[in-house]
């Protein structure tokens, strides 16, 4: 991480400590490329117990130096500059992201409500950096992910595996019909779902979608040739028809499910 981005962030953990039952910030790994990067953004998960600052004095407490400032209309992003420097605060109260990890740990009846959300919102709790923690609230939460059952992502394993095959049989659909804008839709929902299970099997989150390729292609277990398969279905080349391209997806669906 680049020392302006450090002294940055540090800066608004510090102000953001003062507020009242502020438990925890963290900072997101888009932060760690360079300025220059395309995907650079400082963006810090903010954790709160109690009611936040109104936008105009959240805005206030932020800084003299903050630009083209705004807001989600619930109030739980908060979007800005810094010089050249875009920040992200996203507000996220404790007590939904106990409900939500609950409902991974111990209410599995429940699974379905947080299946089509995904595992992304954990990866963010267990690997964002801790630039300030009022007390243990934080090392609970990621120790309860750290123990999630096997129940849990096998649940979520088959869930994704149902997706990728539903986008599976689109492909094949758009191939025959010709059909491009269908085909597009479900080449990336294919290759997106088939990576999601892969991440179930490894028992790992899901990362953010810049990191997608490299974490996937590094998984213990994968699918003899899937780092090939993978790359070779990305190719946008006038060699990749959509015969071949949906001839691809049925091997690595295979390689997959019999994992």
């Amino acid at each position: 991480m680049k020392y302006k981005t450090k002294v940055l962030a540090d800066r608004f953990a510090k102000t953001l400590s003062a507020w009242p039952g502020l438990e925890c910030v963290s900072l997101n790994e888009a932060a760690l490329p360079d300025t220059l990067d395309p995907y650079f953004a400082l963006i810090l998960d903010v954790f709160h117990s109690q009611p936040i600052p109104e936008p105009d004095e959240r805005q206030r407490l932020y800084g003299d130096d903050v630009s083209v400032f705004e807001t989600s209309s619930q109030s739980v992003k908060d979007r800005f500059l810094i010089g050249d420097i875009p920040v992200r605060l996203e507000y996220k109260s404790t007590a939904k992201i106990e409900e939500l990890v609950a409902i991974a740990d111990t209410r599995l009846e429940s699974l379905w409500l947080i299946k089509d959300s995904g595992t992304y919102g954990f990866y963010r709790l267990a690997n964002g950096e801790v630039l300030f923690s009022r007390g243990n609230w934080i090392t609970d939460i990621r120790k309860r992910l750290t123990n999630l059952s096997e129940t849990f992502w096998e649940e979520m394993r088959y869930a994704n595996q149902s997706r990728m095959e539903h986008y599976l049989g689109d492909l094949g659909a758009a191939f025959f019909q010709g059909d491009d804008f269908h085909y597009i839709l479900a080449s990336a929902g294919f290759i997106k779902t088939a990576c999601l299970v892969l991440f179930c099997i490894n028992r790992r989150f899901e990362p953010s979608h810049r990191a997608y390729y490299k974490q996937v292609i590094e998984l213990p277990a994968l699918p003899e040739s899937f780092p090939a398969e993978l790359e070779n279905f990305l190719r946008n080349g006038p060699e990749m028809t959509m015969e071949r391209r949906y001839s691809l997806a049925q091997v690595i669906a295979r390689g997959i499910v019999t994992l």
